[in-house]
């Protein structure tokens, strides 16, 4: 395993004892990894009393998740902070892993709502949202004047621009069967009216539910404006499609954008612009949250001195040099006001903010990826009309709520469509 030590250079006397020793396992590859280290080693001058060790996790989601899930269970103290994807924080709560961070009376109001929400676990909260991502729409700015404002204007659009452009497809989004599909068809749901979760009852099959998967299934096979290959896509296929000219909307993730301005890469360089995505009257125009936040280890014999760590990293500045050097969006929904991250981001912090505005979380439960798991079965079963949209989500619902029960956390039955 390899450490990576920052040594504090000394502006002040240490204690007696030496420095509280604080272990952080994030990023080290690339500019994530050196903005970090620019930042913990500012961090050792100001704190001289406190000495940060980064330590090297996979990158990969499922697998930093696994080593996690590997240390916190065997009890271990370190590492002390952790870096939790937006789903894991009420799973870590509910075991016991992570500290309860109300003691230290963070200032919430100063983060965008949805990523407090996603970081509360019993009313209390458990994480400090770092940066945040959200899902958003692609659209070509010289294929049309404005963004689609409804899922009907979006589909019309994307049939005309084919017939009039002559493009392949005329959107496209993330169908293979793994998390991504759920964030897609999150958004789709939101748009329609539906949730997947109320409380401890599932609702994915209510008749929102089954108008948001018949749109998405009817889209590929019935309009024909979302290509079938689709259903095997992750985001890379998606953005290549968009950039390659060959569609007129792309759902995705804010990374795209900057890889996509290249116009010895891209060929709509300079066409595009973000949007939130769509709705239905009924509906709300809604964005998969999507994100990091820090966490302290429940087993630290630093919690403070963790709690100190968060703060640093966490206040203004740091998200500012965060968004210049990495690209990543801050939390904090006052910075978007400030000229210097327009000059940061390459999305218009204006753009941007309004989708993140519209963020959604995906279910804020312990159980959360035993119930994607099953729903990303059957939402692909229905894409590839395997089954019809109501009895595949009454399928999913069924069993998710048959989890919810078992595990203690269900409340009545789930709700059927029509």
């Amino acid at each position: 395993m390899l450490w990576l030590v920052l040594l504090a250079t000394a502006c002040r006397s240490t204690p007696p004892g030496g420095p509280a020793v604080i272990t952080l396992p994030a990023s080290m590859l690339g500019a994530e990894g050196e903005v970090l280290r620019i930042q913990l080693a500012r961090f050792a001058r100001l704190r001289p009393d406190i000495r940060v060790v980064q330590r090297a996790t996979p990158d990969a989601a499922d697998q930093r998740h696994q080593l996690y899930v590997q240390w916190l269970n065997a009890g271990a103290s370190e590492p002390d902070i952790l870096q939790l994807d937006v789903v894991w924080t009420p799973e870590f709560a509910a075991a016991g892993w992570i500290l309860d961070l109300d003691r230290f009376h963070p200032p919430t109001d100063s983060f965008f709502p949805a990523t407090v929400t996603a970081n509360r676990w019993r009313g209390r909260l458990y994480a400090v949202p770092w940066f945040v991502d959200v899902g958003m729409l692609y659209w070509r700015t010289d294929l049309m004047r404005a963004p689609p404002a409804t899922f009907a204007e979006l589909e019309r659009e994307a049939a005309r621009a084919r017939a009039e452009r002559g493009l392949r497809y005329g959107l496209v989004w993330q169908g293979a069967r793994y998390e991504g599909l759920v964030a897609v068809f999150s958004e789709y749901l939101g748009g329609f009216g539906g949730r997947i979760l109320d409380g401890g009852r599932v609702t994915v099959s209510s008749p929102a539910g089954v108008r948001a998967l018949t749109s998405m299934r009817d889209q590929i096979y019935r309009q024909g404006i979302v290509p079938p290959a689709t259903l095997t896509w992750h985001e890379e296929e998606s953005r290549f499609a968009f950039q390659n000219g060959e569609t007129a909307f792309m759902r995705n993730w804010p990374y795209a954008y900057a890889l996509m301005a290249d116009s010895a890469e891209s060929r709509v360089a300079g066409r595009y612009a973000v949007a939130v995505m769509p709705a239905e009257s009924g509906g709300r125009p809604t964005a998969a949250l999507g994100g990091a936040q820090l966490a302290i280890n429940a087993n630290s014999s630093h919690a403070e001195s963790a709690w100190a760590v968060i703060d640093y990293l966490t206040r203004p500045e740091q998200m500012l040099e965060r968004a210049r050097v990495v690209g990543q969006f801050p939390t904090r929904p006052s910075l978007y006001d400030d000229p210097a991250l327009a000059r940061a981001l390459a999305i218009p912090p204006a753009q941007a903010r309004a989708i993140i505005e519209h963020a959604v979380p995906r279910p804020v439960t312990p159980v959360y990826t035993q119930l994607s798991d099953i729903l990303q079965i059957y939402l692909h079963r229905a894409l590839t009309r395997q089954l019809e949209p109501a009895p595949a989500l009454a399928g999913a619902a069924t069993e998710m709520q048959a989890l919810l029960d078992r595990v203690g956390l269900g409340e009545a039955r789930p709700i059927a469509g029509r």
